[in-house]
Order: structure tokens, then C-alpha cells, then sequence
């Protein structure tokens, strides 16, 4: 076997112990996680569609999803060390493109809007987390790492170091992280009510303002 696919294949198991305390030895990693199984498959799929080989690249991803849950184009583009945890109903598109050290779970889909041709699906870059249920929609641009929290629709670019939540996923400034940078789901705001506590406070702000110039 290829040093560097042997390398991709001991760095892919690797994220999943350092990610998932319930890994508790290599071959639950190979026989009951889908999402190292699906990726093995996505990576042999997508070597034989880049060699020009017709058909069974696509029929290869339609036994995966069939056998995990997951469907992962052949055409996509992957980097280094995806984790996808769960991973039942994952989906990744044609002209996907997704950095190093991503982790998406399960329900996620990075999927097109309609019918277009070309670059449709979104570009996720590096140390990204999307949460369970999150759909990444369009031609988008993802930044570095960016957490899209469990259940949002993400339809515009996001830059870097941002945290979005909410449908259709808005921007949360604070940072909402333990100190490994993990997301955490349930400390994860509702950006309406963060919007309306900061007008309100605008509101507030200016009324001491009129009261003392009446002064």
C-alpha cells in the first residue's frame, strides 16, 4: 500500500480516538464507526474517478450510502483527518470542498440550492465544526474554524473564527468554546435574542442620554 494512503488511513483513525471517548480499540474504529468506513470508500471511489474510470465510482458511493447512512460524491473534494461522528444521513456534494481537521456530524449536508452548473456546493476550510442537522447550502465559502451550531441553514459566506446559529444561520460574535476549542452545543445562543438585548441596551443608553440633556 501507498506510505501516504497508509499515513491518511492511521491519521483518520487517529482523529477518531482523540475526538470520540467511546473509541476503545482499532477494530470498533473499523467495523462499527460509518464514518471511517464511508471515508475509506470515498478515498478509493475518488482515486478511480480521477484515473477516468466511468460509472463504478458513483455506484461505489451508492453502496456506502447504502451500508452507512452517508453519501459522499466521488468528485468531492476531502483533506486530511475529516471526522464525520454518527454520521447516519451525512451528506457531501459533488463539488464539495472540504480543508483539514473538519468535524461534521450527523444529519449535516453540504448540498447545492437548485439546478445550477459548476461550483454549487459550499467550500468548508480548515478546524471546522458543523453540528447535527446543520445544511450548508450554495456556492459558500466557510472560513477557518468556523462552528455552525446543530439544526442551522447556512446560505452566505462566513468568515473566519465565527460561531452561527439559527435559520437562516446568523453570526454570533462571542465565542462559545471550551479551552480545546471544542464547540459548545448547549451554551449556544439564540442570535435574535442577543439582537434584541443589544437594542434594547441602545434604547436605554439613549433615553439617559434625553433625560440628562433635560436636565
Amino acid at each position: 500500500m501507498h506510505f501516504r494512503t497508509l499515513k491518511k488511513i492511521k491519521d483518520d483513525i487517529k482523529v477518531i480516538y482523540e475526538n470520540d471517548p467511546a473509541a476503545n480499540n482499532i477494530f470498533e474504529v473499523i467495523f462499527c464507526y460509518p464514518g471511517f468506513q464511508a471515508l475509506m470508500f470515498y478515498r478509493f471511489a475518488n482515486k478511480l474517478k480521477k484515473m477516468g474510470v466511468p460509472f463504478l465510482p458513483r455506484y461505489i458511493s451508492y453502496l456506502t450510502r447504502i451500508i452507512t447512512g452517508i453519501e459522499i460524491h466521488p468528485s468531492a473534494t476531502i483533506g486530511e483527518r475529516l471526522f464525520i461522528d454518527h454520521g447516519e444521513g451525512v451528506v457531501i456534494g459533488e463539488t464539495a470542498i472540504i480543508g483539514d481537521d473538519v468535524i461534521i456530524y450527523q444529519q449535516a449536508t453540504l448540498g447545492g440550492t437548485g439546478k445550477e452548473q459548476g461550483k454549487r456546493h459550499p467550500t468548508v476550510k480548515n478546524n471546522v465544526i458543523i453540528g447535527a442537522g446543520a445544511k450548508i447550502l450554495g456556492n459558500i465559502t466557510i472560513g477557518n474554524h468556523v462552528r455552525i451550531g446543530a439544526g442551522s441553514v447556512v446560505v452566505n459566506d462566513v468568515p473566519d473564527n465565527c460561531t452561527v446559529v439559527g435559520i437562516p444561520g446568523r453570526i454570533v460574535k462571542q465565542k462559545f468554546e471550551d479551552e480545546n476549542g471544542t464547540l459548545m452545543h448547549n451554551r449556544i445562543p439564540d442570535p435574535i435574542t442577543c439582537e434584541l438585548n443589544r437594542l434594547k441596551y441602545e434604547l436605554l443608553d439613549l433615553k439617559n442620554k434625553i433625560e440628562d440633556k433635560n436636565e
